[in-house]
């Protein structure tokens, strides 16, 4: 196990901060670790009665592309998990959820950011105020499940967060053990 010496921070941003920090090896010697300083994200997966899951379409920069995601966003710092998830639903879709459920939590990427991702089920959604943040452009499409899935199965779904989200619904929130406390 690495034994964390010390950090600096290198750059902060609006959404993240780059950090480098020393650690130990177990072996005694030393070495760096270059990584991203991130408040987490949320992500939503909201579905309708009749059995729909709410996706939204948006430009991603580093993508080069237009992905199909489940709604989601950045975890404002200190901010509750549910309480982004039921802001990001709205903003973004236009629409609230009566009922919800943790389904799941992942890291996004552990080697190089400490990004923590939690997955919700929403459901019994009713219709709130959109309002997307002023630089997103974004299509929303309820789409049944299976063609949710077969979406993914054809490539038309590259993101991994809503990937993850998909395989849990489609399991039956199978994957919602949530030992262990999450990262604050």
């Amino acid at each position: 196990m690495e034994t964390p010496l010390h950090t600096e921070t290198l750059w902060t941003g609006r959404v993240f901060q780059l950090r480098r920090s020393a650690v130990r090896l177990d072996d005694g010697r030393e070495a760096q670790r270059d990584w991203i300083d991130h408040p987490g994200s949320v992500v939503v997966a909201a579905v309708t009665a009749a059995r729909e899951v709410v996706l939204v379409r948006q430009y991603r920069l580093p993508a080069g592309q237009e992905l199909w995601e489940l709604p989601a966003g950045r975890r404002e710092p200190g901010e509750d998990p549910l309480a982004g998830a039921q802001r990001e639903l709205e903003e973004e879709t236009g629409l609230r959820a009566r009922t919800w459920r943790l389904l799941a939590r992942c890291f996004a990427s552990p080697g190089y950011t400490s990004e923590h991702k939690w997955i919700f089920l929403a459901q019994d959604l009713e219709p709130g105020q959109r309002h997307p943040d002023p630089d997103e452009a974004i299509e929303v499409r309820a789409v049944p499940l299976a063609e949710a899935l077969a979406m993914a199965e054809r490539g038309e779904i590259l993101d991994a967060k809503t990937l993850l989200g998909l395989l849990v619904l489609e399991r039956g929130g199978l994957l919602n053990h949530m030992d262990g406390p999450a990262p604050a």
